[in-house]
């Protein structure tokens, strides 16, 4: 029988030191907010104390020189209060279009205040409610470009890891990583008029640009420019990306066009230097610091690696998209991206204007819209602010779909119930609107490019009936985090009826579709036939009786990874929440065809929208929704996620049995948790950082706990 032991080493003292000042100020959960138009007239504000703290004091002013003359707008003066996060602005009115600058101290439990944090700027934008203001506002005094709630993307010039000359006048750069760039070079021509041509590919073979990019959407383009007598500077005028799909996000017009790549072929110069030739990478505001991950697998910490990387390179355009082909959002892929964003760094702006744009601009897959949902709680628990819950809260309550329930309690596409009355209550303007289970299909019923070379596609031959069995897992999981949203808001009578739903639902489903002589769960009413995803998704939203388990489980191992990146999450979820971490571990660093390991080994330097082209010929190498193991690692195998929303109350449980040795670094809105782990025989060694302002509840593998406060804590697990 395992046993946990556990003391307490180190603690670092409280109340001896003076208070260093506050960091990590956010305004709306923006870390640059001067570079950003805040459509909020009572913003939030957001730090990180050098110490618990038991007071604050925040100034505004609207220039920063009066901010601490007596000259403020808005002076809480010296607040005996323990909160750091979510401080509504309450002073006198701010105006659009108008600068601010704030700052904030704090008070010890001694009564010691630290020293002023350094002013941040702020800007209010339009406070019209759909007023048609673009999104991009220059601001005249410094010339910049600023979006609406979100931190704008901006060029970062990253030179070459190598660069050689193939032949006379060709030469070859390779960036390491491809990014969503252009390209800017200098070199001497004697003449005008001279053709440089240009390879930029994401792909190498050798060392090369790879040209023949098949059906894939793997970065390829071929360009020109024309050289200018002597020495100057170019930057390749790509063309603009064109996409024909809905919501289909574009740059602004003053912004160089950019794509994936990662090798560029320069044909046509005598002469070349590594400072002389940069790939213009669009990078979001990303903070390569904040997060960290080592273990004693090199194959994790490879696919940690290139998930991180992923979730920096991909929300060039401000918000989560899914790659480059179609450029626009999806539930789906906005959520595992949303999951992996918050495990790497400390942003919260992406991922709120991402759902919030897709609560109004639905795509077509039945259970994508539970996403919104997903999403809009992850929000909360992650930030504390419960703002944008009361906003929506009617459109999100339509995206639970209870308008598609039926008497038996059960929710279909196909009974009729999918009108244009309901369509337009969800904000879907298409006509494709119909049950996904995961994408893409076999090549049975079409020849798409998105077809691959096997019957089965990432379905694993899933039965599509009027009763689904994956939709309903959905329509249980979003039923359940409504009624969570419902709690939050306070309104009782949507908790009495979700419950009600709640409590019917799981009898029915599980008197539905659970096959009690296979121990499995079948496709759906009238199906004969299981696939992974009819177990691994009711495993993941917890419908599975726990007596039925264990063989729930051994099918799901039997099918190995017999789905596509994005059903990778809900299978790694399950297995990490029901016993099965090892199996999980396994799959993430397995490198079999269908794995992250393959993704790297066949090139790519991001998550792909596939497993590999033979699943997905016309795949991209620049999708965040394969980025699973991002959020598995931290969430599951660290263990920590919010245990009470913005992080007041820390929840760790770390996967002790799974590696023996493991070092994290994770990002919350109060600060960074570390945690490392080593074994030595039989007795793990723990140590954990926890951040100012907040505690943590610690939970060993056998089931004991312990709350811990903030500092630093050594401890010991004896298996």
């Amino acid at each position: 029988m395992k046993t946990g032991i556990f003391c307490f080493l180190l603690v670092c003292c409280q109340g001896l030191l003076a208070q260093t000042a506050p960091t990590g100020l956010m305004v709306n959960f923006l870390r640059l907010p001067e570079e950003v138009l805040i459509t909020d007239s009572t913003p939030v504000f957001c730090w990180i104390p050098g110490k618990d703290q038991k007071g604050y004091q925040i100034v505004v002013a609207e220039d920063s020189v009066s901010l601490f003359k007596g000259g403020t707008i808005w002076d809480t003066n010296q607040t005996m209060n323990r909160q750091s996060c979510n401080i509504e602005y309450e002073g006198k009115e701010l105006e659009p279009f108008v600068s601010y600058f704030w700052s904030v101290r704090t008070w010890s439990e001694d009564q010691i205040a630290s020293d002023w944090a350094t002013p941040q700027k702020f800007i209010i934008g339009s406070l019209e409610e759909g007023d048609g203001v673009e999104s991009e506002w220059q601001n005249k005094p410094d010339g910049k470009w600023r979006l609406e709630d979100r931190q704008r993307s901006n060029y970062v010039a990253r030179a070459p890891e190598s660069l050689w000359e193939y032949q006379p006048g060709h030469f070859i750069a390779d960036f390491g990583k491809a990014a969503f760039a252009t390209l800017q070079l200098s070199f001497d021509s004697k003449t005008d008029g001279d053709t440089i041509r240009i390879n930029l590919a994401e792909r190498g073979i050798n060392g090369l640009p790879y040209k023949d990019v098949g059906k894939s959407n793997i970065g390829y383009k071929e360009t020109f420019l024309i050289s200018k007598s002597g020495f100057n500077t170019y930057t390749v005028q790509l063309p603009r990306h064109i996409s024909h799909y809905p919501n289909s996000q574009v740059l602004a017009e003053h912004m160089p066009e950019v794509m994936p790549y990662r090798y560029a072929e320069i044909i046509g110069v005598d002469q070349l230097e590594v400072g002389h030739v940069n790939q213009m990478a669009l990078y979001y505001y990303f903070d390569d610091q904040a997060s960290h991950f080592n273990s004693n697998h090199p194959n994790l910490n490879r696919v940690w690696g290139i998930c991180k990387y992923t979730l920096k390179a991909t929300p060039f355009l401000s918000l989560y998209m899914d790659g480059n082909r179609e450029r626009m959002p999806y539930e789906a892929d906005s959520y595992i991206q949303q999951l992996g964003h918050y495990s790497v760094d400390r942003d919260y702006g992406a991922a709120r204007y991402t759902w919030q744009f897709l609560l109004y601009n639905a795509s077509w897959p039945t259970e994508w819209q539970t996403h919104v949902l997903m999403m809009a709680w992850q929000d909360y628990m992650y930030t504390g602010n419960k703002e944008l819950l009361v906003k929506h809260y009617d459109q999100l309550k339509r995206k639970t779909l209870m308008a598609l329930e039926d008497k038996n309690g059960l929710i279909s596409t196909r009974t009729g119930k999918v009108t244009e009355e309901f369509l337009e209550s969800i904000n879907y303007s298409g006509n494709q609107f119909s049950d996904i289970v995961d994408w893409p299909p076999g090549r049975s019923g079409g020849s798409g490019s998105y077809r691959g070379i096997f019957e089965a596609g990432e379905r694993d031959h899933h039965e599509f009936v009027d009763y689904n069995t994956v939709v309903n897992a959905f329509y249980y999981h979003g039923l359940e985090i409504f009624k969570r949203i419902a709690g939050v808001i306070g309104n009782k009578k949507d908790m009495k009826l979700l419950s009600k739903k709640l409590d019917n639902l799981k009898e029915v489903y599980n008197r539905s579709f659970f096959d009690p002589e296979k121990e499995i769960y079948i496709d759906g009413i009238g199906s004969q036939h299981s696939s992974l995803h009819s177990n691994m998704f009711p495993l993941a939203f917890g419908l599975v009786d726990e007596q039925n388990v264990p063989g729930v489980i051994e099918f799901i191992k039997s099918r190995g990874m017999a789905c596509s990146v994005y059903g990778a999450q809900y299978l790694l979820e399950g297995l990490m929440d029901h016993g099965a971490g090892a199996y999980a571990i396994k799959l993430m660093e397995s490198e079999e065809k269908r794995s992250w390991m393959n993704m790297i080994n066949v090139g790519s330097t991001m998550t792909t929208e596939a497993w590999d082209e033979m699943y997905k010929p016309n795949l991209t190498w620049n999708h965040a929704w394969g980025a699973a193991p991002a959020n598995i690692l931290v969430r599951k195998v660290a263990g920590i996620e919010p245990l009470k929303p913005g992080f007041e109350e820390i929840g760790i449980e770390p996967g002790l049995n799974l590696l023996e040795f493991a070092s994290f670094k994770v990002p919350t809105v109060r600060g960074p948790v570390f945690i490392n782990w080593k074994k030595n025989e039989d007795t793990y060694q723990l140590n954990l950082t926890i951040p100012s302002n907040t505690k943590a509840s610690l939970r060993f593998p056998d089931g004991t706990s312990q709350t811990l406060g903030s500092g630093s804590h050594r401890l010991t697990y004896k298996d």
